[in-house]
C-alpha cells in the first residue's frame, strides 16, 4: 500500500515545479538571448566572426549570469523561509497554547468541525509540532520549499544548452540571410522547448507553443530592427 501510494504522489506534476520552472526560464532565456544577439549582429555586417564572438560571449555570460541570479535570488527565498521557521519555533516555546488554537483554527477553515480541527491539531502536534506549523501555518513543504543550489544548476546548465543551438546555427549556416535562418531555427528550438515543458508540467501543448513563438518573434525581429538601423558593417 505504502509502494502504490508513493509511486501515486510521484505521478503528481507539482513535485517538479523547482527544477522545471529555473531549467525551462534557462534553456528558454539561452535560446531567446543568444539568438537574439546574434540576430542584431548579422543584420549589421556580413562577416561571420564578429556574429559567432557575440554568440560565444552572450552563452557564457548568461549561464553564468542565469546560475548566480537563480542561486541569489532562491538564497533570499531560503533565507525568508527560514526565519519563519525560527519565528514559529521561539512562538511554540513561548505560547503552545496559542499555537494548538491558530493551528486548529486553520484546520476548521479547511472544513473540519471545530472539536474535530482540534483533536487533529492536538494529533499532529503530538507527532511534530514544528513540521504541523511550518507545513500549515506558513506553507512550506517538501515540494515547494527553495533549493537554491538545484535552481542555479538547473537554469545554468538549461541556458548553455539553449544558448548552444543559436551558436551551431552561426558557424555552420550561410552568412547570406543569416537573421532569417537565426529566427527560423531559434523558433523551431523554442516550440520543442514549449512542447516538451508543456509536456512535462502537464500543461496544454498548443497553449505553450503559441505563447513562446508570440513572445520569442517579437524580442528577436525588435533586435534585428536594432541591427538594421544602425546599418553598421564591422
Amino acid at each position: 500500500m505504502t509502494e502504490q501510494t508513493d509511486n501515486y504522489l510521484d505521478n503528481h506534476y507539482i513535485h517538479r515545479s523547482n527544477w522545471l520552472r529555473a531549467a525551462v526560464l534557462g534553456a528558454n532565456d539561452g535560446i531567446l538571448s543568444t539568438a537574439s544577439l546574434a540576430i542584431g549582429i548579422a543584420a549589421a555586417t556580413d562577416i561571420r566572426e564578429p556574429i559567432v564572438l557575440a554568440t560565444v560571449a552572450a552563452l557564457v555570460a548568461g549561464a553564468l549570469s542565469m546560475a548566480a541570479g537563480e542561486y541569489v535570488s532562491v538564497s533570499s527565498q531560503t533565507d525568508v523561509e527560514k526565519a519563519d521557521i525560527e519565528r514559529e519555533k521561539q512562538e511554540l516555546e513561548e505560547m503552545p497554547e496559542i499555537e494548538l488554537l491558530r493551528l486548529a483554527e486553520i484546520y476548521e477553515k479547511r472544513g473540519l468541525k471545530k472539536q474535530t480541527a482540534l483533536t487533529v491539531a492536538k494529533e499532529l502536534s503530538e507527532h511534530d509540532v514544528l513540521a504541523a506549523h511550518v507545513r500549515d501555518e506558513l506553507g512550506i513543504n517538501e515540494m515547494s520549499q527553495a533549493k537554491p543550489i538545484q535552481a542555479a544548476f538547473a537554469s545554468g546548465a538549461a541556458f548553455s544548452v539553449g544558448g548552444v543551438l543559436p551558436l551551431v546555427v552561426t558557424i555552420f549556416l550561410p552568412l547570406k540571410n543569416m537573421e532569417y535562418s537565426l529566427y527560423f531555427f531559434a523558433i523551431c528550438f523554442l516550440i520543442i522547448l514549449g512542447a516538451l515543458a508543456a509536456k512535462t508540467g502537464g500543461s496544454s501543448v498548443s497553449k505553450a507553443i503559441i505563447r513562446i513563438t508570440f513572445w520569442g518573434t517579437i524580442a528577436m525581429g525588435l533586435t534585428a530592427v536594432v541591427g538594421y538601423l544602425f546599418g553598421v558593417v564591422v
